[in-house]
């Protein structure tokens, strides 16, 4: 099977999502606002039907430019990361640094993917970094090429890694904390439970990956495109290394700044924007030569960054056809009527579903818990594990889903198919599923 353009397959989940307007109910829920989230939330019980308001083919296709004004915080983002990282590639310290890598690793590349997936890992459990990690393409293509590995491999260790890791995080701010606010319950609680499966979760993931590797990989340096050679560095100076202090002060800062001051994309942007004139300066590229670095970083990352606003238009289609909540309504209705430990993985497969049209696990979180926790209640389930079928359900389907911006982006920006990608994740999903599943179970014997 051979999916289409990313482009094409947007704009058709795009114009799907219009077709579903008007063959779904329109309906909604009252919301209040909550002070301890910051958030709208859902009243439990209050779905109604209202006037419908399907949405037509133009207004289909106006979405597109307002799904890109929507994620205009991250779309920017994405240009000024690139152009960033493409001020420390023209300087050469990451591509002398990616020789010292390889040197280090010469024989034992496979060492590069449990390596890199436990870094990347950690950014999703501490920050659910997806987004970020667009910026680390260049430098993850370079490593991979030099290992005689394939560019799925760059994807895996990152993205994929910090999406398995941010799924069974008991400290990620962005979805557990916050539905554990939304469910009223104490922040970081059942963090060691978490643990217990936060550790196979990424030894199957590094394994899938390592797997892949091994059946795929090829002479090292043989990768490299003969019309794009990768250059030949001379060894690491004192430059190099004044240029890399400032990339990590400036994912120092990042981190710092989104646990501790509430920073989010301008900030982020400003930052690596920073970085880069930082690193340009330091790197003797001069201003115009940092300048022209900037543009071609721009330039390389136009068409990852747009497709973050195509997905987005998906959502926008959905909202504004009064579908969303529709579409919840429908999901969890059938769970009350089975048994406990079914409904515990009911919601789980609910969750995952619901987060094909609500691409923000945040969002998703204010939208269906408010939903669940009343229901988890009467059926006499743990309010800590609706959280977990909803982390799991939630978290795992962003491996997976077209309608997530950063996926698509970063697919586009390595090369990889979207059929080549879920030919890979699609078994260990199922494994990681399974995780969870009996995660849940456990978690239902035990009275988490």
């Amino acid at each position: 099977m051979r999916f289409p353009h990313p482009l094409v397959l947007l704009v058709a989940c795009v114009l799907l999502a219009a077709a579903l307007s008007w063959l779904l109910p329109a309906g909604e829920y009252q919301r209040h606002d909550d002070a301890a989230t910051g958030r709208s939330l859902v009243v439990a019980g209050t779905y109604h039907h209202v006037d419908p308001n399907p949405v037509g083919a133009f207004q289909a296709l106006v979405a597109i430019p307002r799904g890109m004004v929507d994620a205009g915080g991250v779309i920017f983002y994405v240009f000024l990361v690139g152009g960033a990282f493409a001020v420390v590639e023209r300087t050469g310290a990451s591509t002398r640094l990616v020789q010292w890598l390889v040197s280090r690793l010469e024989g034992h590349e496979v060492l590069m993917i449990p390596m890199a997936s436990l870094a990347f890992g950690l950014g999703g459990i501490m920050i659910q970094m997806s987004e970020e990690l667009i910026a680390f393409v260049p430098m993850l293509l370079l490593l991979t090429r030099r290992l005689g590995l394939r560019p799925l491999v760059a994807v895996s260790v990152s993205l994929g890694a910090a999406a398995v890791g941010a799924a069974f995080s008991p400290v990620n701010p962005f979805q557990v904390v916050i539905a554990q606010k939304v469910a009223d319950l104490e922040p970081q609680s059942g963090l060691g439970f978490r643990l217990l499966f936060l550790v196979p979760a990424l030894l199957i993931w590094i394994w899938g990956t390592i797997r892949f590797a091994r059946a795929t990989a090829v002479a090292p340096g043989s990768g490299q495109p003969p019309d794009d050679p990768v250059p030949v560095g001379s060894p690491s100076t004192v430059r190099d290394g004044m240029i890399l202090v400032v990339v990590l002060a400036t994912f120092v800062l990042f981190i710092l700044g989104a646990r501790l001051w509430g920073w989010d994309f301008p900030e982020f942007s400003a930052l690596f924007f920073l970085m880069g004139v930082g690193a340009g300066l330091v790197g003797r590229l001069g201003v115009p030569g940092t300048a022209e670095a900037l543009v071609e970083g721009f330039r390389s990352m136009a068409f990852a960054a747009l497709l973050i606003g195509f997905a987005r238009a998906i959502y926008v289609v959905l909202n504004d056809g009064l579908i969303v909540d529709t579409i919840v309504e429908r999901m969890f209705a059938p769970i009350a009527q089975l048994p406990l430990a079914l409904s515990a993985i009911g919601m789980m497969g609910a969750q995952t579903l619901v987060h094909v049209p609500v691409p923000s696990t945040s969002g998703q979180a204010v939208l269906t818990l408010p939903v669940l926790v009343p229901l988890s209640d009467l059926l006499g389930m743990s309010r800590q594990i609706t959280v977990l079928a909803y982390q799991f359900g939630a978290g795992l389907c962003e491996l997976l889903t077209p309608t997530n911006g950063s996926l698509m982006a970063m697919l586009a920006a390595t090369g990889v198919r979207f059929e080549e990608w879920l030919r890979f994740t699609l078994p260990l999903w199922g494994l990681l599923l399974a995780l969870g599943a009996a995660a849940l179970v456990l978690g239902l014997a035990l009275g988490v």
